[in-house]
């Protein structure tokens, strides 16, 4: 989930190639109203989005009870956001562009699928 049309292609055209099937979101927004919830496996945020970013998705995400593995990715790096992501769970924090199309990103989707 990126609201960037390029990192969100991208990162689809990634994904998809490792075999793995996905859909992608410009918003949690337009996540969270999609029918898509419930069967989701893993997600891949940004932390910085308009309206709700990534930590705020997945604290929400957190008090609902929903236990969705998360890589979340970043151009803006923040040791403070990188720790809170990681302590509630999160597969991985990956900066933008560099760490999310190398290996890295693919040990933190195949960790993600595991878990979930």
């Amino acid at each position: 989930m990126d609201d960037d049309d390029t990192v969100r292609a991208a990162t689809e055209s990634l994904v998809r190639s490792l075999g793995f099937k996905t859909r992608t979101f410009a918003s949690a927004e337009s996540f969270l109203q999609s029918s898509s919830l419930s069967g989701t496996r893993c997600l891949i945020l940004d932390v910085q989005m308009p309206n709700m970013g990534g930590i705020e998705l997945q604290d929400h995400l957190s008090k609902l009870d929903f236990k969705i593995p998360i890589i979340f990715m970043t151009a803006y790096p923040d040791e403070s956001v990188r720790q809170r992501a990681l302590q509630a769970g999160a597969v991985g924090f990956l900066l933008k562009p560099f760490e999310v199309y190398g290996q890295r990103f693919v040990d933190c989707l195949h960790e993600a699928l595991k878990k979930a």
